[in-house]
């Protein structure tokens, strides 16, 4: 729907374009448009704004997190509860509401963060109308504008050049290649991308979704939820439950009806709600409905402690994501480099006086570009002589040219490209070592000197005597000649790698993380970069222009090459679905536009702060301070939330075992529920509950382990049938041999009161061997869990309030026997997983 929606729209906007006025070129690059012609295109809806929408609305929020069907069963249970029983068994309402609250609120954030989506930053646009300048938001360009374009602004629309004065623009943000690129007259100029040198204008040709931005997002701002181990594990279970309860719970309620005289007479005789509250509380033990919330709580804490080392969490099962990653795709440029240069090396060939406050003159320019703003690093003295001619820097040309007449630095100076600057054949020993530093991937610079006295009045300099000449600049190559020029001094530049990302990267290594880096620029310059953060590969980088485009055929390819280069955005993301299609678990990193697509599809995509809005919005986790080195810090969340988590579980997935075995058995046997709901709640608060809460927090550094429902069902089917085992061994001797002193609701009090016993001791149990290997804080809760079952047995108002009564004689004595029993079972059912892996100690 929404694509059709899209072609029309499409469709409208190629109609109205067709049924505009044709605007001359030369009155166009004059005057630009006039308020007729600006009109004219608003009305036919050729503005450059875009609404943004997300796939869900807030009402399928809300359906989709309130209206489940364990919502619907246990909200039944409740209204029941509060209708016909006593409010204070009532308390698993509690747990529905944050439950659905948590959901609700965790998609709104996403909802809004992808409403937000925009790839454009810049609050105002330089437009030319009517003849006159004039910023106006980036939302009121409409088609056809002429853009007017600055060092430092960043392009609202797609567009097409009318006139450049050395222009040149950074497009790292939408293809990767880190190296500005030179525009001409005709050239295009993306949205998104930004002016880092000279000036120009430009006609809008494309605006709004029709922009390359746009297009390049569209697909980024769909909704989606990140592939979770434990999320998917846990909605298999509800699954496989839901499909359980409907008959279940027809058998236990037809059961307790029968246990209290039949339909019939209890309805007459009004125990029939006694049978309602009886069967509630067995509907509700079968329902893990704290597991949901406790994995959520387990995911916020993991996010707010990450948030506190600028890390931020943008979906909360990311943290879980990470810690099963086994391939990293990282991004070069603004990932593991910072996105700008650093001189590596100086070779000084003849020290001509000079020399270093030239370098320093040229780094502090106003407009520098990005290699020779790199040498104030170095550099710091400039030369206070007012230069008598400049040739500014472009990439066409590739050198400037600066010539000072009087003082240490006087003579013509020359910054370029050692190949055009010194000429081919010439200077062998500079072009040599130029040559060499190429090989190696990085950017060389030579600084070339020519004596003003040896070229004044030379029909080949360009430049004039001195003392005849004003400050000036040249504008084309062939008013400056390069002749008689001596190489000074080689300067070597390479990006700046961030001084984390050597380490960090080693830390995956040793967790037997695969790594792959991928960008759009030159493969040898990645391949540079690659061995400056520890990399150890053959060769010089893999062109991607060579990739195939079956992903079958391009995941063959990435089984050999690690470093890739010249990667388009869609080649990005088609290597993110090859390496899933042979079963990896995707990380992906990035900060520019081209690296939206990508961290999309991504398992986990991660975004540095410095990235653009696209790319953070996109993104499960954002690197609010850019350092590569909190990566680690994730895992060990992640880490900790998955083993924590697989402990929890196996606690409230062994309640629901046996309790849909009681249900099931005393359905079939149409015997009495052995438990009143207040007693299954001290059982869940001090077997569960309040344990698995502080399980959940505890530090846990045991490496992810697949298999995560496997494991837990191994565990939690065995134990449950064990602890039920156990509680209708005791419940059926309290009913074949009953305490002749004792009679009516006594009797049935002494039974219930046995069987809890009995499952709250098993049940310790098996806190006692999850809980495993005891430090100080996890014998603590034990004890403490302990404690409380010595305190509800041994006070009396306590003993009231759960209407428990102590067995005495055989049932006291049977109780002890098969507890015991059943407490032998589950350490010899634990020790026998620990041998096949399917539990494990190791942290």
């Amino acid at each position: 729907m929404a694509e059709r929606r899209e072609e029309h729209r499409r469709a409208a906007m190629a109609t109205a374009r067709a049924g505009l006025a044709p605007v001359g070129a030369a009155a166009l690059e004059q005057t630009g448009l006039t308020a007729g012609q600006v009109h004219e295109r608003r009305v036919a809806e050729l503005s450059n704004a875009v609404a943004h929408e997300s796939s869900r609305s807030i009402w399928a929020i809300v359906r989709a997190n309130v209206f489940t069907l364990f919502n619907t069963v246990l909200g039944s249970c409740l209204v029941l509860v509060l209708l016909v029983g006593d409010p204070r068994d009532a308390l698993f309402g509690f747990i529905v509401v944050a439950n659905a609250a948590i959901g609700v609120v965790q998609e709104y954030r996403a909802k809004r963060t992808l409403d937000k989506l925009a790839v454009l930053h810049a609050p105002r646009a330089r437009v030319l109308r009517d003849g006159v300048e004039s910023e106006i938001a980036v939302a009121e360009v409409v088609h056809d504008d002429v853009l007017l374009l600055r060092t430092g602004d960043q392009v609202p629309a797609d567009a097409t050049l009318l006139t450049s004065e050395a222009l040149e623009i950074d497009e790292s943000l939408l293809t990767g290649e880190s190296d500005p690129v030179s525009k001409d007259p005709g050239d295009a100029a993306l949205s998104g991308s930004a002016v880092v040198a000279g000036y120009g204008s430009a006609r809008v040709h494309a605006v709004g979704a029709e922009s390359y931005a746009s297009g390049l997002t569209a697909e980024a701002r769909r909704f989606s939820l990140v592939n979770s181990e434990i999320r998917n594990s846990i909605n298999r279970i509800i699954v496989y439950i839901a499909w359980a309860l409907i008959p279940i719970i027809l058998l236990v309620i037809n059961g307790q009806m029968s246990a209290h005289g039949g339909w019939s007479a209890a309805i007459a005789s009004g125990e029939w709600r006694i049978a309602v509250i009886s069967a509630v509380a067995s509907i509700v033990a079968m329902i893990p409905e704290g597991l949901v919330l406790l994995t959520s709580i387990s995911f916020g804490m993991a996010a707010v402690t990450l948030a506190r080392k600028q890390v931020l969490v943008q979906e909360l099962p990311a943290v879980e994501g990470l810690a099963r990653v086994d391939m990293v795709c990282l991004d070069k440029t603004g990932t593991l480099t910072e996105g700008r240069m650093e001189l590596a090396d100086t070779t000084v060939f003849e020290s001509v006086p000079g020399w270093e406050s030239v370098l320093a003159w040229q780094g502090a320019h106003p407009n520098a570009n990005a290699t020779a703003a790199a040498l104030t690093s170095c550099y710091h003295d400039a030369t206070v002589e007012l230069p008598v001619e400049e040739v500014h820097f472009s990439s066409a040309r590739k050198y400037s040219a600066v010539s000072f007449g009087h003082g240490p630095a006087a003579g013509d100076w020359v910054l370029g490209a050692p190949e055009v600057v010194l000429g081919a054949g010439t200077h062998p020993e500079a072009l040599a070592a130029s040559h060499d530093a190429a090989g190696k991937g990085l950017r060389a610079v030579i600084l070339a000197h020519r004596n003003v006295k040896e070229q004044v009045g030379s029909p080949s300099s360009g430049i004039a005597e001195p003392d005849t000449l004003a400050t000036g600049t040249l504008a084309a190559e062939e008013e400056f000649s390069l002749a008689g020029l001596a190489p000074v001094a080689l300067l070597v530049f390479r990006e700046r790698v961030r001084p984390d990302a050597g380490a960090t990267l080693e830390y995956f290594r040793e967790q037997g993380v695969e790594l792959k880096i991928i960008s759009g620029d030159n493969p040898r310059t990645v391949a540079a970069v690659a061995r400056d953060v520890g990399f150890i590969f053959d060769g010089d980088g893999y062109d991607a222009r060579e990739l195939p485009d079956d992903l079958e055929a391009m995941a063959d390819v990435l089984e050999r090459e690690s470093v890739l280069g010249r990667v388009t955005p869609e080649q990005k993301k088609a290597i993110v679905l090859a390496l899933q299609s042979r079963d990896h678990v995707v990380a992906m990193t990035g900060d520019g536009v081209n690296d939206a697509l990508a961290l999309k599809h991504a398992d986990i995509g991660i975004a540095m702060g410095s990235g653009a809005a696209a790319t953070k919005a996109v993104s499960r986790l954002v690197l609010l301070d850019g350092q590569f080195s909190h990566l680690p810090s994730v895992v060990a969340e992640g880490r900790r939330v998955i083993a924590n988590v697989e402990r929890v579980a196996n606690l409230f997935l062994t309640k629901t075992t046996y309790a849909i075995i009681i249900s099931v058995v005393i359905g079939v046997l149409m015997w009495r529920y052995p438990f009143l709901p207040r007693q299954l709640s001290i059982v869940s608060s001090m077997t569960i509950g309040i344990p698995a809460f502080f399980l959940a927090l505890l530090p846990n550094a045991r490496r992810y382990q697949p298999g995560f429902l496997r494991r837990t069902l191994m565990f939690a089917i065995p134990s449950g049938t064990i602890v039920a085992g156990c509680i209708m061994a005791v419940y059926a001797f309290a009913r074949a041999f009953p305490n002749p002193s004792l009679s009516g609701e006594l009797l049935i009090r002494e039974a219930q009161t046995a069987a809890t016993m009995t499952v709250l001791l098993v049940a310790l149990w098996v806190l006692g061997t999850l809980a495993r290997p005891f430090d100080k804080w996890r014998a603590l809760l034990v004890a403490a869990m302990v404690l409380g079952l010595v305190l509800v047995m041994a006070v009396p108002f306590v003993r009231k309030f759960f209407a428990l009564d102590l067995p005495s004689g055989g049932l006291l004595a049977a109780t002890i026997a098969v507890t015991a029993a059943g407490c032998v079972a589950i350490e010899l059912l634990y020790r026998f997983l620990k041998k096949r892996g399917a539990v494990s100690e190791r942290e």
